[in-house]
């Protein structure tokens, strides 16, 4: 193949999400190192995000990576407050400045990806979905929230998801056709997640804890998990690192049972430093009531460390059998669970546990899978207006004329900009080549700011 032909093939992304550094979480981790995969590969990929604190304006971070901290703030849990069309000028003018071939939105809770992606479409460009959480059907938050999924994958290109569970949950809560969603694993950093280069005694079992502390992530069913765990166990100890409201429900438990000598509170982790914590133990404890996709688990496994986890989502798809105990989200269950892992603690070999990992896991693989799903996007067909309304109506009697109006607002909109301001009057700005990235250099934004996991 020519290198001509090697050069139209590559992309120019744009990936949007309210969920970027310097927040830490599953969804930042995920479009960072995509980003850099895909940078390697020889694409240009450029990030929007909304402002945090004082860091707005156009950053840039390893290989090049050029982030837009747009001047939104967060309104609620991160997310930017909706505005169906503040968002359309800056959007614009970002795609046109970057030269942008396609629009990946990360995240169904996140606002400013709907918004992306609606504008991209009405724009004339192919986007690209990746949901990375699972959603109920019955109550009303859930109901809303998949109404509002449903209105912005009506006209996606295509739809990736974390795990087979995570497709499932999407097809049914959006009415995509299955044959537009892809399953794309996460996957883990194993250069930076090593096992300790010494193997820890077993004369003290340390069970270690990574979380955010909140209800969805099972911190109640700690609660009454960890003293039962430490009047069975003399020899365990915890180690619960993260933050969040039920904080005060756990240390008020470590009260109650005279525990501080066995539970240690670590508060807040930054990335950078949850491998060290990972390598003082010997098992993870994972108790989230809900989990598409848990990259946590993977880094503690790619540590060496065997997992004890709830059955739920798609937890069960992440690890082979014999690297993980699955129990059901009761507390009973879970210190069978725990217990079962200590007698089979022996038998783990962290180093082996490692070299499994790189096998199973590689952000490479999941950045060319990424890339045959931006090639098949590229492939579809162009609609014009009425033809992409056409999608709309059947999502409600209702709802279908609702979002046709609001799509052709959005229409107008963008064809009042574009007299207001042609797209030959947006400067379009010049790719800056590093050529001097370091092989080991990848990691190291992720200490950029003491936050939260």
């Amino acid at each position: 193949m020519s290198k001509k032909m090697r050069n139209q093939e590559k992309h120019r992304i744009l990936m949007v999400s309210d969920f970027f550094y310097p927040n830490f979480g599953g969804v930042e981790n995920h479009i960072y190192y995509l980003s850099q995969c895909l940078i390697k590969i020889g694409h240009k990929v450029v990030v929007m995000t909304h402002a945090y604190q004082n860091r707005s304006g156009v950053r840039y971070m390893t290989g090049g990576l050029k982030v837009y901290y747009v001047p939104w703030k967060p309104f609620l849990m991160q997310n930017t407050l909706p505005t169906f069309y503040g968002t359309l000028p800056i959007i614009r003018t970002i795609l046109i400045r970057e030269k942008i071939s396609l629009v990946h939105g990360h995240q169904a809770f996140s606002t400013l990806c709907h918004e992306a992606l609606m504008h991209a479409r009405t724009m004339g460009y192919k986007v690209v979905f990746t949901d990375h959480s699972l959603y109920g059907f019955g109550d009303v938050g859930s109901i809303h929230m998949n109404k509002v999924l449903q209105f912005t994958l009506a006209d996606v290109t295509q739809a990736i998801c974390v795990s087979h569970t995570s497709k499932e949950n999407t097809v049914l809560r959006s009415g995509l056709p299955p044959e537009k969603v892809f399953v794309i694993p996460n996957a883990v950093d194993t250069a930076m997640f090593k096992p300790a280069s010494e193997r820890l005694s077993n004369r003290e079992i340390v069970i270690v804890v990574i979380s955010r502390l909140v209800y969805r992530k099972g911190a109640d069913l700690l609660v009454e998990v960890i003293p039962e765990v430490c009047r069975l166990h003399s020899n365990v100890r915890f180690i619960i690192g993260g933050d969040g409201p039920k904080r005060v429900r756990l240390e008020e438990m470590r009260e109650k049972h005279s525990l501080q000598d066995r539970v240690d509170m670590l508060g807040a982790v930054p990335h950078a430093k949850v491998q060290s914590v990972l390598i003082t133990g010997h098992i993870f404890l994972n108790s989230s009531l809900t989990e598409a996709f848990c990259i946590a688990i993977l880094e503690a496994a790619s540590c060496g460390l065997l997992t004890v986890s709830t059955r739920v989502g798609g937890v069960p798809e992440v690890l082979p059998d014999d690297m993980i105990v699955l129990a059901e989200p009761d507390p009973n269950d879970m210190v069978q669970a725990i217990t079962k892992a200590l007698h089979i603690l022996p038998q783990i070999d962290p180093q082996a546990m490692h070299t499994r990992m790189k096998t199973l896991y590689s952000w490479h693989d999941v950045a060319r899978r990424t890339e045959i799903v931006y090639d098949r996007a590229l492939r579809c067909s162009s609609q014009n207006l009425l033809e992409r309304l056409s999608r709309y109506l059947p999502c409600g009697a209702w709802a279908g004329k609702l979002f046709c109006l609001v799509m052709i607002i959005d229409f107008l909109f963008w064809h009042l900009l574009q007299l207001w301001q042609p797209d030959r009057d947006i400067e379009v700005v010049p790719d800056i080549h590093l050529t001097n990235h370091r092989r080991g250099e990848t990691s190291q934004d992720f200490s950029i700011d003491d936050n939260l996991r």
